[in-house]
């Protein structure tokens, strides 16, 4: 599975075809200044990965 994210790291496209992904970014003329391809099945495998738990929120009012 790979996902496509732009500069400031907002997900702009995922599919399980790394062409798909580039695909995407051709077609809006995305480059490598403008986002970057992830590979996310093999960050998900990597020992370090941030928890993130989705159940716990802080609110600041």
């Amino acid at each position: 599975m790979y996902g496509l994210y732009d500069k400031d790291g907002v997900l702009r496209f995922i599919n399980s075809d790394r062409e798909a992904c580039l695909d995407y970014a051709k077609l809006f003329e995305l480059n490598s200044a403008h986002c970057y391809l992830m590979n996310l099945i093999a960050s998900m495998d990597n020992e370090n990965n941030i928890n993130v738990d989705l159940n716990q929120a802080e609110n600041n009012n």
